[in-house]
């Protein structure tokens, strides 16, 4: 009796990816839709979702939070008739869903209220800060992926060797340890070093050049170590592969192997947590500007939840909302344009 050999697993993954990718490519048909449209509109009604609860979060803060926002704002000295006239002008004199409605108009015309403890229309003290807090975390992400990559490259070459175990299990310590270390705490490190030690840097401020090394230094230290080690890990798999094994048989440079053919290859994994690091960065100046007295989103987010001034707080965290779900669009986007297999498999 004859007996059909069961498939192999990897058979078995590409026969279900086919049928994902076919049952969705039918339905594509069916709406009109080619797949990248699809695609297009599916990452967008994602964003408008995350959006909408960020919005709906951020509204619903100023009820949640226990205390008088306007009082904790003016502070306790101010008279009942300061208190209710910014309340008026603030609009929390109305019902719920009538400020509800007021902030969602707001929103579509570019008004975000106005701060009560700086009595400054929102929108412009953040479009003020905001390059600041911007140029932060591309300068940050900048060091993290151009220290990276030669550094993940060279931890997965040295791995890949056996020789100098002691040394590439030593990186991955350090590796572990930078990672699990908060952000905050290595910019008290640094300027305890760096500021208050050596005198080489200032410990706070922004205008110089020099105001911004430690800043940036200790927003790019963690989110580095964690691209080393994914581009370690992604080159090992590459490194393993047979069209490299193939070209290290044609005793091709090494420089060249690792440069032009298996480079490449790691760029998907790469460009995916790049965008997640982006993101995460932006979000973690918050602490970084407060540590460092930064005039820029960050430090006036906390300074503002510490004065209950919550229509500045809604306007930073919708920004920061904004930046966050922007910035995994793109991502998004350029990933399917680099391997269309990513958007093709969805519903």
């Amino acid at each position: 009796m004859t007996t059909t050999p069961p498939l192999a697993t990897a058979d078995v993954v590409d026969t279900t990816t086919a049928a994902l990718a076919a049952r969705a490519e039918e339905r594509r048909l069916r709406r009109g839709l080619t797949p990248r449209t699809a695609f297009l509109l599916r990452r967008l009604g994602r964003l408008v979702v995350s959006l909408a609860v960020v919005i709906m979060a951020s509204f619903l803060l100023m009820y949640l939070v226990p205390g008088d926002p306007v009082r904790a704002a003016l502070g306790q000295s101010a008279t009942p008739e300061l208190v209710e006239a910014t309340r008026i002008q603030l609009g929390l004199d109305k019902s719920m869903p009538e400020q509800f409605l007021r902030f969602i108009g707001g929103l579509f015309t570019g008004d975000l209220g106005t701060s009560v403890r700086l009595q400054r229309p929102v929108a412009d003290v953040i479009g003020q800060r905001f390059p600041t807090t911007l140029l932060l975390a591309v300068l940050a992400f900048v060091i993290a992926v151009v220290g990276a990559l030669p550094a993940g490259i060279g931890a997965a070459v040295l791995a890949r060797s056996g020789r100098r175990r002691g040394l590439s299990m030593a990186v991955s310590a350090v590796l572990g340890i930078l990672i699990a270390v908060p952000s905050f705490l290595l910019a008290v490190g640094l300027i305890s070093l760096f500021a208050v030690r050596l005198g080489w840097l200032p410990a706070a401020g922004w205008g110089a050049p020099a105001d911004a090394v430690l800043p940036v230094i200790a927003l790019a230290i963690g989110p580095m170590a964690y691209l080393v080690r994914i581009v370690q890990v992604e080159m090992l798999a590459v490194l393993d592969t047979t069209y490299m094994t193939t070209a290290r048989a044609k005793r091709l440079p090494r420089r060249l192997i690792h440069l032009r053919h298996a480079l490449p290859n790691i760029v998907t994994a790469t460009l995916t947590v790049g965008g997640m690091i982006l993101a995460g960065l932006t979000a973690a100046t918050v602490l970084i500007e407060a540590v460092f007295a930064i005039p820029g989103l960050g430090s006036i987010m906390v300074s503002s939840v510490g004065a209950k001034d919550y229509p500045m707080v809604q306007g930073v965290v919708i920004v920061y909302a904004l930046i966050v779900l922007g910035v995994n669009l793109v991502v998004d986007v350029i990933l399917a344009t680099i391997d269309p297999r990513s958007s093709i498999t969805e519903g």
